[in-house]
């Protein structure tokens, strides 16, 4: 037994656990615990004994073990979540630990078998955290190249529906094809998976209820009205995401719809050179909506009282983005102040229950005296 008396665990299947995946650089189904003893001594990776060996050579631990190596008194469950949960705090009370820090994603089990050992379970809410936020030159690699097959995707999207023709009724044609979101959908994915990527439902959504920022579209898309599409993949491989989003419109582009572009890519382009560490993620936010009043539009949700013309930012600027789509911090009200190596996306739009909407999205990384942006696309509505 050793004199240590503290220690951090986080536990969980790290194909699902981002924190715990960011710390191993390991990735199993099956559930494994990390422990980390003070002052970064050792650390410990508890998992099934088939996957040790290839653990041993993997992943970035001290020691790898599986459950039989700290079987207590009692023995261990025949469950395999329970038998690790116990070999976890086995291993804590072997070391001495008398209080461990979880992370915000440690299973319940996990704490009532620590605590059953006698050992203090307090809560740490940056831990799995902030190291997340500063991601270091590989990663920033991981996320270059997933953004640059990202843009990819979105280019070709893009050009077919520029290159389209319309039908009698305004509908898109393509080669042949009914122009759909689902289609385009089907698209991406085929592309996407032969570049060994996963990727979600993309958002490909045109006409007025694009209004709604995170719908995803569906049916055919028109001539003359806007088209958003909103890819956001992962690298197999490397676990990191993209997330790119331009506007597309087909034929002729209404006057309203120029004016909505033209103020999203001002207001891009203001919260792109508002960023760069030690300002807060509500700043960036603010540069938004500071250009897009400027531009004569609206702040905030529409309420039941405003016309269907009523066009505004109906959300915050952007988030993190990693080895989740989704990541602190966001770029918004409250949002906190900003790191190296914070990797984000500046995504303003404008959403009109009339027309639909515009919303521009890049990638960046940010730097001590800015930000590097690495999308490469351009910007305008005709891809032609």
């Amino acid at each position: 037994m050793t004199d240590t008396k503290l220690a951090t665990i986080m536990a969980g299947p790290p194909s699902d656990h981002a924190s715990l995946y960011k710390r191993i650089r390991f990735s199993v189904h099956d559930p494994v615990v990390l422990i980390e003893l003070e002052g970064g001594s050792e650390s410990i990776l508890i998992l099934r004994d088939i996957e040790m060996e290839r653990a041993s050579r993997q992943a970035r631990v001290s020691r790898v073990h599986c459950p039989a190596d700290f079987t207590p008194e009692s023995g261990l469950s025949g469950d395999r979540a329970t038998a690790t949960a116990q070999a976890a705090a086995e291993c804590l009370r072997r070391e001495g630990v008398a209080v461990v820090h979880g992370d915000r994603a440690l299973p319940l089990i996990y704490v009532e078998m620590i605590r059953r050992a006698g050992i203090e379970v307090e809560y740490d809410s940056d831990l799995g955290v902030m190291d997340r936020r500063q991601k270091d030159e590989e990663e920033v690699e991981h996320l270059r190249e997933a953004q640059r097959v990202t843009e990819e995707a979105v280019e070709r999207v893009c050009r077919m529906i520029a290159r389209s023709s319309a039908n009698a009724e305004g509908e898109l044609v393509y080669e042949g094809v009914d122009l759909t979101s689902e289609y385009l959908r089907t698209v991406v994915d085929q592309f996407l998976l032969e570049q060994g990527y996963s990727n979600p439902h993309s958002i490909i959504a045109g006409g007025p209820l694009a209004s709604d920022c995170h719908w995803i579209g569906f049916g055919a898309l028109r001539t003359e009205t806007p088209v958003i599409v909103d890819i956001f993949p992962t690298n197999r491989a490397t676990h990191y995401c993209g997330d790119c989003t331009r506007t597309v419109a087909h034929g002729d582009i209404p006057d309203e719809v120029a004016r909505m572009h033209a103020a999203v890519a001002a207001a891009k382009e203001a919260s792109i050179a508002a960023t760069r560490a030690g300002v807060t993620g509500q700043s960036v936010h603010e540069a938004t909506l500071d250009t897009l009043v400027a531009h004569g539009y609206s702040v905030g949700l529409p309420s039941e009282s405003d016309p269907d013309t009523y066009c505004g930012m109906t959300c915050g600027t952007g988030h993190g983005i990693g080895l989740e789509v989704h990541e602190p911090p966001l770029l918004d009200f409250k949002g906190p102040e900003l790191l190296v190596g914070d990797a984000l996306t500046i995504e303003p739009g404008l959403y009109c229950r009339a027309i639909g909407a515009i919303r521009l999205e890049d990638l960046v990384i940010v730097r001590a005296d800015g930000c590097e942006n690495l999308n490469t696309l351009p910007e305008g509505l005709d891809w032609r």
